[in-house]
């Protein structure tokens, strides 16, 4: 591929980046401050990009928004996500027992990424967004990636994980993470009491394939408030029964926990 031609790319992927929920509709100014580029530059980018359907422009302020080709692409994603397909009757069943959020989590690159979602039901909930991309090192479906990575995997993205404290729960010492992922390991689920959002709990287990490799998380989560010490040591036994049974269809016939 010509070097113009990857950097055309480059740029229209940084655009396209550049939108998220806090800045759903961006102006070509803004825009070209975000990525860097020339604002002639920028303009040209986002013009074809309406073209091509991925962009939509509001005719009165000219900001440019996603289109609707993202959502096709995004259906296409999801529907062909195998993991999800096959766990989707588990993850309704579990959500309709718990009446908690459960989401489906997968890795891409050094994150987790939220692939599906059952909300609860009730008025006070945890929201997990589709879509969003969360580290590894805090909460407890991140933790159980960590915990079931290869040694050598697992050490590679620690050793450039940036430990930010996200609450006063957030685990940022290496060695005391490695200590909880030993645990993990053995148990086969997570908890997380607030280590990613305050005043959020969270049980969570893994997902493996016929390789034995993990290759998703399933999580339960609520209010702290509502996962008392009974109900997590219920709902772990839950996540693991279901974690085992989505395994089982996906080629996988070891043991967890």
């Amino acid at each position: 591929m010509p070097a113009d031609t990857t950097q055309t790319l480059q740029r229209a992927i940084a655009l396209l980046d550049s939108f998220n929920l806090n800045r759903p509709s961006l102006g070509v100014r803004e825009a070209a401050r975000i990525v860097g580029l020339s604002s002639s530059t920028t303009g040209r980018l986002l013009a074809s990009l309406r073209e091509l359907g991925v962009l939509d422009q509001n005719p009165e302020t000219k900001a440019y928004s996603l289109g609707g080709k993202v959502l096709t692409w995004s259906n296409v994603y999801t529907n062909t996500l195998d993991v999800r397909n096959l766990a989707m009757a588990a993850l309704e069943k579990i959500h309709e027992e718990t009446q908690e959020t459960i989401s489906l989590y997968v890795m891409e690159g050094d994150e987790r990424v939220c692939v599906e979602r059952l909300e609860s039901p009730q008025n006070v909930r945890i929201v997990a967004r589709i879509g969003r991309r969360l580290p590894l090192y805090a909460g407890s479906a991140g933790k159980v990636f960590l915990a079931f990575l290869s040694e050598e995997r697992r050490n590679e993205i620690l050793s450039h994980t940036n430990f930010k404290p996200f609450t006063p729960q957030t685990i940022v010492n290496r060695e005391k993470l490695l200590e909880e992922l030993e645990q993990i390991k053995s148990q086969g689920f997570a908890i997380s009491r607030g280590e990613w959002t305050p005043d959020a709990s969270g049980v969570a287990a893994p997902i493996f394939n016929s390789s034995r490799d993990i290759i998703g998380a399933i999580t339960i989560s609520g209010p702290s408030q509502r996962f008392t010490d009974e109900k997590i040591e219920k709902y772990s036994r839950d996540i693991l029964a279901i974690s085992g049974q989505i395994s089982r269809a996906m080629g996988y016939f070891g043991r967890i926990g």
